[in-house]
């Protein structure tokens, strides 16, 4: 059994041509991870895949299954509740589609780590546009919609969308989970903006972002105009919002 302090969750659905590899990726690393996979009843197998696996890597990969795409916060929620509960000190969040690379994963967690971070985002932004084969139309939109994020909230963070994430389990024990609302991509904002609001230290930790070359996307307009239009509410909750503080 290789034990670790860290747990990568990725949330899944219809991941099969990907899945075995980002696994495999994860645990080829010199740093241990432990993995959970939330998989939303993924029709094409993805979860029979996985639990194939579990024979391989043995107390290292887990899965929760749901029945149905019950959105990607929830599926991060019940991930955070799981990891906290099995007592890992360090929380990724990260897609199965190989868009984060599992190489960025030791960056992530030397920031935490090793250099003081509560919270360490793999960021797309914060070192000009670091993002290969997406459409331009979707690139400024991605771009502008973080810059208009970071005008609404004041947060000092370039790349507020980002789903490449570590998180010390200080700051997903502080964060009242359960007051969390949005399920789309505004999840991954309203994240950030808790966080920061809770007085936690975030950093940017350069990355590249390389769009998916099997598999679809689950983006679309509407998911990410949760994540625009939200921001308001959010910004206007958080002025009668009385926030949990960092210890």
């Amino acid at each position: 059994m290789q034990t670790s302090d860290s747990i990568v969750i990725i949330p899944t659905y219809n991941e099969r041509e990907n899945i075995e590899n980002i696994i495999r990726a994860i645990f080829g690393l010199e740093k241990v991870f432990h993995i959970l996979i939330i998989d939303d009843g993924s029709p094409d197998g993805t979860a029979a895949i996985v639990k194939s696996l579990q024979t391989e890597f043995t107390d290292q990969l887990f899965i929760l299954e749901r029945k149905g795409k019950l959105g990607l916060g929830t599926a991060y929620i019940a991930g955070f509740n799981w990891a906290l509960q099995h007592q890992y000190d360090f929380i990724f969040e990260m897609d199965a589609d190989f868009s984060h690379n599992p190489n960025d994963l030791p960056r992530l967690y030397k920031a935490c780590h090793e250099e003081g971070a509560d919270v360490a985002i793999g960021s797309r932004y914060v070192s000009g546009v670091n993002v290969v084969n997406w459409p331009m139309g979707r690139v400024l939109m991605s771009y502008f919609a973080s810059k208009y994020v970071r005008i609404i909230t004041g947060m000092p963070v370039h790349d507020t969308t980002a789903g490449f994430k570590c998180y010390s389990k200080e700051v997903l024990e502080t964060i009242r989970l359960d007051k969390i609302r949005f399920k789309g991509y505004a999840f991954q904002i309203e994240m950030k903006f808790t966080a920061y609001k809770c007085g936690f230290k975030i950093t940017e930790v350069p990355v590249i972002f390389i769009n998916r070359e099997l598999g679809s996307s689950k983006m679309n307009s509407s998911i990410f105009g949760e994540a625009v239009f939200g921001v308001i509410k959010l910004k206007i909750n958080s002025w009668f919002y009385k926030y949990p503080q960092k210890k």
